[in-house]
């Protein structure tokens, strides 16, 4: 059969649309790839990963070896875990960073829509809840007159281990008998409005440096730790995003994910350089010695593996918290971490 010019132009350019076809799935998911990361984390030495992410430039380290170019990281700090979530949901941020509890509940809201889930924990902390208040030893001695700062009532990790707490001291079902005593505050005004001895505030759950920085005066006291609630170790801080920018742009997410894990082995090998980072960073007024001693204390553990989580979040599911309970820790998180032995 003869075959003539315009047949075999026409073939020509089927092959050559099949073969732009075939290429335009790579080439559009290249075109999500960002150009700018945008993060938001909080007040604290907990969050000192994302300050060594910041400070060395990691991200934008690990997104040119993905071939990104030039990638720029942009960092803001928000005032606790309700204020990062809204940031989140309305698409000022691409990562946000905070305690179990906004993550459990953002999580749970966004099954089934936005899908927000963990990038990886930045430390195991413990968090105490401390008081100026002379006659308050136990949680039993909290009156109508005193008022307990932390980061974001119901829903901050502080608040979720306050009920937990509440729950053991008064009996199953009072989980809640404190939370209206409970006041939304940020760490460092928490920490100012208890110390002045002339505020509402008797009492402060809150984090590294300022819970060490209270005990510090000989005014106030210890009356728990997160740990003794949890029974062990648990994770204070953590990172997560939108399933979005996991799916659409795959090789910023991966320099995000590399960035945390080379902060964390940073802050591991080099805790001493860790802490002067941090104080700088923060133009801390901290003594150094202090942060150094904060930063390698064996009851603060920097790991990326979640740990005692799902604790937190089979608590948050029986009090109605969440609506939905994860069946196991991976199911919250984004599989580049799945690896990893968390709990």
């Amino acid at each position: 059969m003869q075959v003539t010019v315009m047949q075999v132009f026409q073939s020509w350019k089927v092959l050559a649309l099949v073969a732009a076809f075939s290429l335009a799935p790579a080439s559009f998911a290249a075109a999500q790839e960002v150009k700018t990361i945008r993060f938001a984390k909080q007040f604290g030495i907990g969050y000192l990963p994302m300050v060594i992410m910041e400070n060395m430039k990691l991200v934008e380290k690990y997104a040119a070896a993905q071939g990104l170019g030039d990638v720029k990281a942009e960092w803001s700090e928000l005032t606790g875990g309700s204020p990062i979530n809204d940031a989140l949901i309305s698409g000022q941020i691409d990562f946000g960073a905070g305690g179990v509890g906004p993550l459990l509940t953002i999580w749970a809201k966004t099954q089934g829509s936005l899908n927000v889930k963990g990038v990886g924990a930045l430390n195991a902390m413990p968090l105490y809840l401390n008081t100026i208040e002379p006659n308050v030893k136990t949680l039993q001695d909290f009156t109508e007159k005193h008022r307990i700062a932390l980061p974001s009532v119901k829903v901050s990790i502080q608040a979720v281990t306050l009920q937990m707490a509440a729950e053991k001291a008064f009996g199953e079902g009072k989980h809640d008998i404190l939370d209206r005593l409970t006041v939304s505050m940020s760490h460092p005004d928490g920490m100012t409005a208890m110390m002045s001895g002339n505020s509402e505030i008797a009492a402060h759950f809150t984090s590294a440096p300022f819970m060490y920085q209270e005990l510090d005066d000989p005014r106030v006291r210890r009356v728990l730790s997160s740990y003794e609630v949890l029974g062990g170790p648990g994770s204070f801080n953590l990172m997560w995003c939108k399933q979005e920018f996991f799916d659409k742009s795959p090789k910023s997410y991966m320099a995000v994910f590399d960035a945390l894990q080379e902060a964390i082995k940073f802050i591991n090998e080099r805790p001493d350089q860790a802490a002067e980072i941090w104080a700088a960073a923060e133009k801390s007024k901290l003594k150094l010695d202090l942060i150094k001693k904060i930063i390698a204390d064996p009851e603060n553990r920097w790991t990326s593996a979640p740990l005692n989580l799902m604790t937190y979040a089979s608590f948050m599911h029986k009090v109605g918290a969440i609506k939905i309970k994860p069946n196991d820790w991976k199911d919250i998180f984004f599989p580049p971490l799945h690896s990893m032995q968390g709990s």
